[in-house]
């Protein structure tokens, strides 16, 4: 067993890495084996190509040289202009921040008119339908906003409401279906074009025509 790792020692014999004991020993076994005695001749080429290498190259420079006096005033220099440039950002967030605070409420108060939309409601029976509704309007810029309120119990059917204008316009703004012998009250909404005082009447019809009961704003 000492014998083969005997062979296993010629290249670092002949790189000279072994210690002085092992290769005094290694020597003696040299005289013995002649196979081992060829393969430190080969390696003695490559051998004198390291040396040569080696004395070529300059020194290895520390991976992580110590940075002088003009580098860390530089490094210094940047941190502090960081830091500024992080506290102007904070502040300037902080100053949009307390702007929004002051002026959310006067443009909330702007767009709604001065306070919340008024609304107004009106309600109607007809006898020979049977049918009552109750409408709730608020006017927007856009026109005005709607919920109906409907009892009826003549069902199955579909109904719908009709904004009647005072131009004799007419715009359906919602529909609903009327279960069977059903006289709990629907809720639905919708929104007109018309504001409230462009408004005729509101109407509500069954879906083959039947008018059911008229709405007329006061």
């Amino acid at each position: 067993m000492r014998s083969l790792e005997r062979h296993r020692d010629v290249g670092a014999y002949a790189l000279g890495v072994l210690d002085e004991a092992e290769a005094f020993r290694f020597e003696d076994h040299l005289m013995e084996c002649p196979g081992c005695a060829a393969q430190v001749t080969e390696f003695g080429a490559t051998t004198r190509q390291m040396m040569l290498y080696r004395r070529s190259t300059p020194p290895l420079t520390h991976p992580m040289p110590t940075p002088g006096p003009r580098m860390l005033d530089r490094l210094l220099s940047e941190v502090a202009d960081r830091d500024r440039a992080v506290r102007r950002r904070l502040l300037f967030a902080l100053a949009a921040s307390v702007v929004l605070a002051l002026t959310a409420p006067a443009l909330a108060l702007m767009s709604s008119g001065g306070g919340e939309r008024a609304s107004e409601s009106i309600a109607a029976a007809d006898e020979r339908s049977g049918v009552w509704a109750e409408i709730t309007t608020a006017d927007e810029d856009w026109g005005s906003r709607l919920e109906l309120k409907v009892k009826d119990g003549a069902g199955p059917r579909v109904c719908r409401l009709v904004v009647v204008g005072q131009d004799g316009s007419e715009e359906t703004v919602t529909s609903w279906h009327v279960p069977r012998h059903d006289a709990r009250p629907n809720t639905m909404t919708g929104g007109s074009t018309l504001h409230s005082g462009q408004v005729e009447r509101y109407e509500l019809r069954s879906s083959d025509g039947e008018h059911l009961v008229t709405l007329k704003p006061r």
